[in-house]
């Protein structure tokens, strides 16, 4: 439609354009007016020739396109018609699926129906069987029972004792035998693994035989001294026992003082004063008090050089200025004849080694190990063990948790929580029970030794026992009548567990249980 307005247009204006100079022609009178007027017909005259082929092409044009148009339409119309045949075929196709799926599925529930109400018939069938069966069962059990108690003589709760007792007796044995078995095994995997860690901790690490006493002699250079230091009236004695807090004991050994006191920091001071003024000749009140604050003054730089000497040692940093005093101070106290800062030294070093077999941290476990015992350094001056006043001052001075639950537990009063505190107790055992170490006095050995032979001689079935090897081996003879050999198993893991419980004792104490039969007869 719009190519026919397009034309009408045209043509419009062509006859306008027609009228336009057919009036200008008209109105010129000229020749030469006439002349333009001719051209300009004529010119008029091919516009509307033009116009008019042009309208015709624009027309023709139009038809084609129209005529164009409605096969298109006519087409889409029967493709969509087509789809939506097709798509409804489909929907048919699908629905009678459905229904036939829907009908074989209807059928085969009323099968399955049929088939559970015959299976339950079959099993209230069954039930009823198996309850008269049942019923058969116990009244034969109630028939053998009278049988088997008739024969044996036995009532069923003797017969049932009897046999929980047997069951009881085998199943001790077999758990005994397991038990056997089982530490034999975990003992020698875990001795050979020990082994070569300790023993290679301890080849790496060198360490000294220390024996110190409570007891200090300073050496005169005569006998006449003795008299100068006793003083007139025994006034200068006095004094330095004053001042120092130890006893000076002047006897009739030959040009020697001994000095006895239960502080070691006390003792050392008294004896260097004394050292000084024999040096110095002049003995009286006023001097031992210079000597004495001089000598102190000393000991506390000796204190102080000796714990950053350990500390530096060890290669442990950054602890607190206070911790390094009272490890210097630690090199004066004594634990069974061990020097306490050599022992610390040691069990830092030995803790190290031990970590590093095991791929720990190195420096954690030497400081662990080398502020293990340092309640030792003020146990004579404030009340408690030395764990509790090593944990205080621990966290007095801000060290971590791991270091604090290793001081809390090396002697075994708190559960360890890490692995550091389990190599901490480890390295304090090999230091402490390694040969030269340490020394007891004759009443607390002796003590240890009747100790371990009563806890063994308590226990039901010993006949007697003997504590041996120093104390590291305790002998237990037992009654054969009363234990028999899976008894045994179990008797020696009682008493070590009693013994750990109970006693103090350094390294480990073998429990050796003996059980023999003897059949004597005469030839008359």
């Amino acid at each position: 439609m719009p190519n026919y307005v397009m034309i009408i247009l045209i043509i419009a204006v062509a006859l306008a354009a027609s009228a336009v100079t057919y009036f200008i022609t008209r109105n010129r009178l000229t020749n030469d007016a006439e002349g333009k007027i001719g051209k300009a017909d004529e010119k008029a005259r091919q516009i509307i020739d033009e116009a008019v082929r042009t309208a015709e092409e624009k027309k023709r044009e139009s038809l084609v396109e129209v005529k164009e148009e409605a096969i298109r339409s006519k087409n889409d119309l029967e493709k969509l018609r087509n789809e939506q045949e097709k798509e409804l075929r489909e929907r048919r196709t699908a629905v009678e699926r459905s229904e036939h799926r829907i009908s074989q599925k209807e059928e085969n529930l009323e099968k399955k129906a049929e088939a559970l109400n015959k299976r339950e018939e079959t099993l209230i069938g069954r039930e009823e069987s198996l309850n008269k069966q049942k019923e058969e069962i116990s009244k034969l059990n109630e028939q053998r029972l009278q049988e088997l108690e008739r024969i044996s003589g036995l009532t069923s709760e003797q017969a049932r004792e009897y046999l929980f007792k047997a069951v009881e007796d085998e199943v001790r044995h077999d758990s005994a035998v397991m038990i056997k078995e089982m530490e034999a095994r975990a003992k020698e995997e875990a001795d050979r693994k020990a082994k070569e860690f300790i023993v290679d901790a301890i080849q790496r690490c060198a360490a000294d035989n220390v024996s110190e006493n409570t007891i200090s002699v300073v050496q005169l250079p005569s006998d006449d001294m003795k008299g100068r230091i006793i003083g007139r009236e025994g006034r200068n004695i006095r004094t330095l026992e004053q001042m120092t807090g130890v006893d000076i004991i002047i006897d009739d050994t030959p040009e020697a003082v001994v000095l006895s006191g239960f502080d070691p920091v006390r003792r050392e001071i008294a004896r260097i004063a004394l050292e000084k003024l024999i040096v110095d000749g002049r003995i009286h009140p006023a001097r031992i008090e210079e000597m004495v604050e001089k000598a102190r003054r000393e000991i506390e730089s000796e204190m102080k050089e000796e714990g950053e000497a350990a500390a530096l040692e060890v290669g442990v940093n950054g602890l607190n200025p206070e911790l390094i005093k009272l490890l210097g101070k630690m090199k004066f106290r004594t634990s069974y004849g061990q020097n306490a800062l050599k022992h610390s030294i040691e069990v830092s070093q030995l803790s190290g080694l031990l970590a590093s077999e095991l791929r720990f941290d190195v420096r954690l476990a030497k400081r662990a190990g080398l502020l293990h015992d340092i309640g030792k350094a003020i146990d004579h001056e404030m009340e408690g063990s030395h764990v509790q006043l090593g944990v205080e001052l621990c966290k007095k001075y801000k060290e971590g948790a791991v270091v604090i639950n290793a001081v809390a537990s090396h002697h075994g009063d708190t559960e360890p929580t890490s692995l550091i505190s389990c190599i901490v107790q480890a390295a304090d055992a090999i230091s402490a029970a390694r040969p030269g170490a340490r020394r007891e006095t004759l009443e607390t050995y002796t003590n240890r030794l009747s100790q371990l032979e009563d806890i063994a001689n308590g226990f039901k079935g010993v006949d007697k026992s003997f504590a041996i090897q120093a104390g590291r081996e305790i002998r237990v003879m037992v009654v054969p009548e009363q234990l028999s050999d899976a008894d045994m198993v179990l008797l020696a893991r009682d008493i070590s567990k009693k013994i750990e419980s109970e006693l103090e004792y350094p390294g480990q104490v073998k429990i050796n249980v003996i059980r023999e039969s003897r059949v004597v007869d005469y030839a008359k």
